[in-house]
């Protein structure tokens, strides 16, 4: 019963996390007349304050030491810093611009981006239908370069630079609010000093817009650390094919908010696209969710052969997880511990 209830638990806190990421583009508008690097700035600052209170809450300093000891991990955390700053700064841009359904498209597409960087930067080996899945994807911005009249750059962008986070935090490998932590951190001085900078020339909003939207800017912190708190609970309770699926819930109501709550236009070609897209998806979570079965049962048939011969038997590699995003050789999905979302 406690175990249900750990999951019953872990589901709950997934979907939460998933959703306020989903919901976010409804709080990017409140913060205007502030543009997309001040407000990515403040993301910054206010991101260290939070995730600094709570790792002093839960008294977690040991891994800071270990951390300053190896330049190599500094060099990546560096590299991972930056790259989620861009990310981060055009989702803004997007969401605060009327391209809310087409920055939803980059964390459609997120998954396959992922598993071609495995192939193409790791040597993992797909099977066919992941093969299948990546051609869809491929087609799917094709029809999409057509009805845009240009290549969907900004899902592109967004999609490019998530996968490229998910692959350096794989080899940083340190857990949510350590790693946000020590991202925050190493962009902390720039950020700060660009907003010192705005208020200097007298164009911070936050100095000039009053008491309420300074509060507003203050809150993205809490914005960008709540939901990354609940999904590293989730990620502890659910599995992995869980979390998997979950994922797909932040881009279905960012699509949704763009197209009902922002009214923003879907001619027939950009349907199709985005058809095109889920219809890889489903071919990856199909996959996903049958290599699941296939390893759960092998891990069973092996404890069952080892309990029958009373021979020790490592079944780690026939019981791994396997998520939507995942590939043959590794999981390389985006639903990891490691992985903030918008």
């Amino acid at each position: 019963m406690e175990g249900k209830n750990e999951q019953r638990a872990g589901l709950l806190y997934g979907i939460g996390a998933y959703g306020m990421w989903g919901l976010v583009p409804l709080f990017w508008p409140l913060l205007e007349p502030s543009g997309a690097v001040e407000i990515l700035a403040h993301r910054m600052v206010w991101s260290l304050a939070v995730v600094g209170v709570a790792l002093l809450a839960l008294r977690r300093w040991a891994w800071i030491r270990e951390l300053l000891g190896r330049p190599r991990r500094l060099a990546l955390i560096a590299v991972a810093a930056t790259v989620i700053s861009v990310n981060w700064g055009l989702y803004i841009w997007s969401v605060n611009n009327g391209h809310v359904v087409e920055a939803s498209l980059g964390y459609f597409i997120n998954p396959l981006v992922t598993i071609a960087m495995g192939v193409l930067l790791l040597g993992e080996r797909l099977r066919p239908a992941q093969w299948a899945a990546v051609a869809t994807g491929l087609a799917a911005v094709l029809v999409l370069a057509i009805g845009y009249g240009q290549p969907p750059w900004i899902s592109l962008v967004l999609a490019f630079s998530f996968a490229t986070y998910g692959l350096v935090k794989k080899k940083v490998d340190m857990g949510g609010l350590e790693s946000l932590a020590a991202e925050t951190a190493v962009l902390f001085v720039p950020a700060l000093g660009f907003l010192l900078w705005l208020a200097a020339r007298g164009e911070s909003t936050f100095v000039t817009s009053g008491a309420g939207h300074g509060a507003l800017l203050a809150a993205t912190g809490i914005i960008t650390a709540i939901p990354l708190i609940c999904f590293g609970a989730a990620a502890i309770r659910v599995p992995l094919s869980v979390l998997g699926l979950l994922q797909y819930l932040a881009p279905v109501f960012q699509f949704a908010l763009g197209i009902l709550y922002f009214h923003e236009e879907m001619p027939p070609e950009r349907w199709a696209g985005f058809a095109l897209v889920w219809v890889a998806l489903a071919l990856l979570t199909w996959e996903a969710l049958r290599t699941t079965r296939r390893t759960r049962a092998e891990a069973l048939r092996l404890a069952v052969r080892a309990a029958e011969t009373g021979a020790p038997t490592d079944t780690d590699s026939a019981s791994a997880p396997s998520g939507p995003g995942s590939t043959a050789a590794t999981d390389g999905g985006p639903a990891q511990e490691r992985t903030p979302a918008p």
